[in-house]
């Protein structure tokens, strides 16, 4: 068994592993729920982007390790204090590319969720040619509770998976969070099994793409191009909702509740001084 030659800060985040043309990458942060750090993102962006060179990978595992899949974009470890002109360009540009990680991988993708998966963690699973699930995965996008806009093509894409009334309940007001059972039965995953076989059983789909000739595709008829121009245009509309007050007091309030009184504090002074510089954007 093989390894991706990832550099030493990356592969303290992903694990991977090579076995008869399956890559796994594994994200390795449990005890942090295996949150979207920029870290954690430059991590599985570079195995993407290494197995995109690599003869030895036909197929992309893509799961983590723990109880959690992830607790979804560490907001408080990614959004910085500078001018608002530069802030909001960052977010735009940020989110742009986290999707584009998965929109232009060009492997197929298979992605093992192995417990919780939340916001960008489920949207851009949806992304990928498939989603297998273990029976202990829940799928949350809680951006209406947040105040903020959907993201990773869900405003589309979700209604194409599962309906508009299913897409509405998980990014709408109700913020329904489907079991792995329910999103099966709704159109959100294509498969759900028992936990300690989860592995198992995505590494048999992956070796079944390979014998198929499986090539990289979107789910629910979705192509390239059109998710990436909706990318482009939720990128925008994140970036605007991420820097309103409204936003940005609730995330003071919340991170504090959670003892993380630094990225608190720089959320807080952001609201307190909206008014300000709230025209410079």
């Amino acid at each position: 068994m093989n390894e991706l030659n990832l550099g030493k800060d990356t592969a303290s985040y992903v694990e991977t592993s090579i076995k008869d043309g399956v890559l796994t990458v594994m994200m390795n942060r449990p005890k942090k729920l295996n949150g979207w750090t920029m870290e954690m993102m430059d991590a599985f962006k570079e195995a993407f982007v290494k197995a995109e060179k690599s003869d030895a990978v036909n197929v992309i595992i893509f799961t983590a390790a723990g109880g959690y899949f992830s607790a979804g974009v560490n907001l408080g470890g990614t959004i910085k204090l500078m001018h608002p002109k530069s802030l909001h360009k960052l977010i735009v540009n940020h989110n742009q590319e986290l999707f584009e990680a998965f929109l232009n991988c060009t492997k197929p993708i298979l992605v093992a969720v192995n417990g919780p998966a939340i916001g960008a963690s489920v949207t851009s699973a949806t992304l990928c040619n498939g989603i297998i699930a273990s029976e202990n995965a829940t799928f949350s996008t809680p951006f209406s509770a947040l105040g903020i806009t959907p993201e990773g093509c869900s405003s589309i894409h979700f209604s194409r998976l599962m309906g508009e009334q299913n897409a509405q309940r998980m990014l709408g007001a109700e913020g329904w969070k489907p079991t792995a059972a329910e999103a099966y039965s709704v159109g959100l995953i294509q498969k759900v099994v028992p936990h300690e076989q989860l592995l198992d059983e995505a590494n048999k789909i992956a070796k079944d793409w390979i014998d198929q000739g499986v090539k990289r595709e979107f789910l629910a008829g979705s192509q390239l191009e059109e998710l990436k121009t909706v990318n482009a245009t939720e990128s925008v509309e994140l970036a605007d909702a991420f820097l309103d007050a409204a936003f940005l007091k609730e995330q003071s309030r919340f991170l504090w509740s959670k003892k993380k009184r630094g990225p608190s504090v720089m959320f807080f002074s952001l609201w307190l001084l909206r008014p300000l510089w709230g025209r410079l954007i």
